[in-house]
């Protein structure tokens, strides 16, 4: 009976050292895996998170979305933004403002007509309420001094073959440079194309915007 008992201890002992090792793998396999499941709990955030409307790029994307909207409203322009072509040119004594279609579109054309004869009424009038509706701010740079001295600076509108632009000019030195202010804003806020002086840098692309 004796030697039966110590059989069974040893058994028993013998069961155990082979269970425990099992136990063991089991218990370091399961914290793995909850590793594993972590980890592609953060990598599915973090790809969340590269989503959200405040990663990188979204929200200027988004601003320059908003304000081609705006510009192409009837209370701006009221032609579409990215089938036209707009520059703005600065100039020894001032600048130029051009728009025009780049698709057959007559009655666009003739909507860019009306609206640079209302803006070269506008601005000579010290009225930049539409290039405030258009970059949704009341302090468009340049156009403070140009309301000062709106006396003092010519607004020319000319015709064009498939738009318009207006030709701005002015003696006074003053006014030369918040004209210069104000098309360089126009050209980097619209990424406008454009010669640029004074230090001003010119937009990298042709697109349309309203001014």
């Amino acid at each position: 009976m004796r030697r039966h008992a110590s059989d069974s201890r040893e058994e028993v002992e013998m069961r155990r050292d082979g269970w425990m090792p099992a136990i063991m793998t089991l218990g370091l396999a399961a914290a793995l895996l909850g590793c594993g499941g972590q980890g592609a709990r953060n990598e599915a955030g973090a790809a969340r998170a590269d989503t959200r409307p405040d990663t990188p790029g979204v929200d200027s994307d988004s601003a320059y979305a908003a304000l081609q909207r705006r510009g192409s409203s009837p209370m701006a322009m009221g032609v579409d933004q990215y089938t036209s072509a707009h520059r703005f040119d600065d100039l020894p004594d001032g600048g130029r403002i051009e728009l025009q279609r780049e698709v057959e579109d007559p009655a666009g054309v003739e909507r860019i007509r009306e609206h640079l004869r209302h803006i070269a009424a506008a601005f000579a009038a010290g009225d930049f309420r539409i290039p405030a509706f258009v970059h949704d701010r009341a302090d468009v740079p340049g156009t403070d001094v140009m309301t000062a001295k709106r006396a003092a600076i010519r607004y020319e509108f000319e015709t064009l073959p498939r738009g318009a632009a207006v030709r701005i000019s002015t003696s006074d030195p003053e006014a030369v440079q918040a004209i210069h202010r104000f098309l360089a804003f126009q050209r980097g806020d619209h990424h406008a194309a454009g010669h640029a002086m004074g230090g001003h840098a010119a937009g990298a692309h042709a697109t349309a915007d309203s001014t």
